[in-house]
């Protein structure tokens, strides 16, 4: 099987190398010609057999209406474009519509698993008919986590329905992550009776109710850098968190809990909180994004 990848990033790179590791034939492309196997989307495009499958990996926006757009000036009849980013699920009605008069048919992919997801494999979220679900199945099965199916990938349903899962999955991600942070400033804050904070987290891994995957990674970041000192405690916000709480107000569902989350990083941009600290180094560890050092 053959897929073009365009965009060779923190992600796009590991999904390559884990879809080459499936006997998946790829062909990528990014700006950076250092890491892209082609000068352009045309070459790539001339590169694939056809019906060709191509898997965007880019920033959501501008960076990707300009790859589907170009996209549907070298693809033809029959192919299938499927957008791994982090859209917004009303793009996706857009980029459909758009491809739909070239006969270029359009999936979009909720993509859950950071920079691990190379070691442990993505947590998949589709839209799409069901006929370009079969047809990009084996792509998808190298991707998934090793398992049953269903624990790892779920066609949630037609275009827009994968995005709009993986923007749920992100505001829960946010609450989540808040939760930790919070308990991680009180347990700090009382250094007159908790002479152990990190080995407390480390003990919450077996066996309690609040055990995840998040609750490792806190305890990887705590174990490099017990007080967070070479953090400052800024924290940027996606847009998955605001377009959770934009559906959550036009669909008049309460989200107090994401909603405060997102609001706590607005004030990490005013003060250097030690909550807000942990938020930052989680996000570094599950995602690989960039924290703001101290000076």
């Amino acid at each position: 099987m053959n897929i073009g990848l365009i965009g060779l990033g923190k992600m796009g790179n590991n999904m390559r190398a884990r879809l080459q590791k499936a006997g998946i034939d790829v062909v990528g492309y990014d700006t950076n010609p250092a890491v892209s196997d082609v000068p352009d989307l045309a070459a790539l495009a001339a590169a694939l057999p056809a019906p060709r499958i191509v898997w965007i990996m880019v920033p959501a926006g501008a960076i990707t209406d300009s790859v589907v757009h170009d996209l549907s000036e070298v693809l033809t009849e029959g192919d299938l474009i499927i957008d791994g980013g982090n859209s917004k699920f009303t793009e996706d009605f857009k980029h459909s519509e758009l491809l739909v008069p070239k006969g270029i048919e359009f999936m979009d992919a909720g993509v859950s698993g950071g920079v691990w997801g190379l070691e442990n494999g993505y947590g998949l979220m589709v839209g799409g008919t069901a006929e370009n679900v079969e047809r990009a199945m084996p792509v998808f099965d190298a991707l998934r986590p090793e398992g049953p199916r269903d624990e790892g990938f779920v066609h949630v349903g037609e275009v827009g329905a994968g995005h709009y899962a993986k923007m749920v999955h992100n505001g829960i991600e946010y609450g989540m992550m808040q939760a930790y942070a919070e308990g991680y400033e009180l347990l700090d804050a009382r250094n007159d009776i908790i002479k152990d904070v990190t080995g407390t987290f480390k003990a919450w891994q077996r066996g309690t109710v609040v055990r995840s995957w998040l609750l490792d990674l806190l305890v990887r970041a705590l174990e490099a850098d017990p007080e967070f000192k070479d953090i400052a405690g800024y924290v940027e916000d996606s847009g998955e968190g605001r377009w959770t709480l934009e559906e959550a107000i036009e669909h008049a569902v309460p989200m107090p809990a994401i909603s405060a989350a997102i609001f706590a990083r607005f004030v990490s941009r005013q003060d250097d909180s030690p909550s807000m600290k942990a938020v930052a180094a989680l996000r570094n560890q599950f995602g690989g994004h960039a924290v703001k050092e101290l000076d």
